[in-house]
């Protein structure tokens, strides 16, 4: 199969396995919004939020450098993975005690259950069994595994609330339950396929070369999600839980590019050796910039009626919403130049973009969020991700793997968002004054 070929059916199934843990996500949230009080729904969110940044401190570069080590050697893939292995488990233990101490320390109510949730991303050792997968581009059990990690979400938390418990971090738990077992399975159906060697080396070299991947990542999703701090600080939990769905909104936004980019490494890896890196990151970004362009117009007049299927409480982040639709086009446009940028081994750059784009973050939250609340921090998302976008191209340009982006085709993008924009603002005022 064609590099093209297979990163697009590839990132088709994760996309419609994220469909699926999406609309999981959704029901939970929906469900949670109804059932707790907004400041608890807000509580929960927060760790939640939190939890993604201790996923991305537990793989700390891992996975997209035991692809970018082994796509074109597969012979050193036991090697590398034993290592890759050893990290996550330290880096698990080290998550687990500082986010157990900080609950402790910070007064949370229910700190004991939170440390226990805090357990789960040493599963995220297994889940590198899928590296032979990931090389071959070959995403089905992956998908199907999320896709049961996201069914035993519901089930668990269903079952809380069943048995009446509305505490939010009983059902941080159940969560964490049902990924843990998702990365249990996963590891139990691929094992068998992984090739084995007693050749052995040090997980030292290895943090080495994850160490500015790594910091990249972390970087990158405490930008994500610092605003947290600032909106919980300022605006309280119950605003919290509002802005989070909108949050929520846009991280299922972004869902297509995130795969793509992923699957695509391979394939980039590939393409900047033989010297056509330019040519495939265009072939990339535009469909996926005009795709992202297009679905945050037509949703932008809804927001309102979006937030509120959560309940009224979540319409406060009507206003914020359509900042953080106008961030998702530039994540989708920085995503394929960052992805771009790893392939070419600029780690170090990366690095320096992402410790940039948390100092701006930082910078507009702290500005933004006491003047402007939701709105500010929404505004201080998009700023930073339109400045991760410039840096990224800016980085490519120096490796001599920019691509240019042909003013033709790139002057429709604004062409097709501003009608879809206009249609989708003309059936909405209708709608209202139907």
């Amino acid at each position: 199969m064609s590099g093209t070929r297979a990163v697009w059916n590839s990132t088709a199934l994760l996309v419609l396995g994220r469909i699926y843990g999406s609309a999981c996500t959704f029901l939970i949230l929906w469900r949670l919004s109804h059932a707790l009080e907004p400041a608890e729904f807000g509580r929960f969110t927060f760790w939640m939020a939190v939890f993604s940044v201790l996923d991305t401190w537990v793989d700390f570069g891992t996975g997209q450098t035991t692809v970018a080590c082994t796509a074109a050697q597969p012979a050193r893939l036991p090697v590398v993975l034993r290592a890759a292995r050893q990290l996550r488990l330290a880096h698990g233990l080290g998550g687990f005690l500082i986010l157990g101490l900080a609950a402790w320390l910070g007064g949370e109510q229910g700190a004991f259950w939170i440390a226990l949730a805090a357990l789960y991303p040493l599963t995220h050792a297994l889940e590198l069994s899928t590296a032979a997968k990931r090389n071959a581009i070959d995403y089905r059990v992956h998908t199907l595994t999320r896709a049961l990690s996201s069914t035993l979400w519901i089930v668990g938390t269903s079952a809380l609330l069943a048995w009446g418990d509305v505490d939010p971090t009983h059902h941080l738990v159940a969560i964490a339950l049902g990924s843990s077992i998702g990365n249990i399975v996963l590891h139990a159906v691929l094992r068998r396929e992984l090739p084995t060697s007693d050749e052995r080396t040090s997980s030292w070299e290895l943090w080495r070369m994850t160490l500015p991947l790594g910091l990249a990542a972390l970087f990158q999703q405490a930008y994500f999600w610092v605003d947290n701090l600032f909106v919980r600080a300022w605006c309280g939990d119950e605003l919290l839980g509002a802005y989070n769905i909108g949050m929520r909104v846009l991280s299922v936004a972004i869902m297509v590019v995130l795969f793509a980019t992923g699957a695509a490494l391979p394939w980039y890896t590939r393409e900047h050796a033989r010297g056509a890196l330019a040519a495939a990151v265009e072939r990339m970004a535009l469909p996926l910039v005009t795709l992202a362009a297009c679905g945050a117009a037509l949703l932008a007049p809804w927001s309102a009626e979006a937030l509120g299927i959560f309940g009224e409480h979540a319409r406060a982040a009507a206003g914020a919403l359509p900042w953080l639709l106008a961030a998702v086009v530039a994540i989708h446009l920085g995503a394929a130049l960052l992805t771009a940028l790893i392939a070419t081994g600029g780690r170090k750059q990366l690095l320096w973009i992402s410790a940039t784009a948390l100092g701006i973050n930082l910078a507009l939250n702290w500005w933004l969020v006491p003047a402007y609340a939701l709105e500010g921090a929404a505004a201080a998302t998009l700023c930073t991700e339109a400045a991760v976008a410039g840096m990224g191209w800016i980085a490519l340009a120096r490796a001599g793997a920019a691509p240019r982006f042909d003013r033709a085709r790139w002057l429709a993008v604004p062409a097709i968002a501003g009608v879809s924009w206009w249609m989708s603002h003309l059936a909405h005022s209708t709608w209202s004054a139907a």
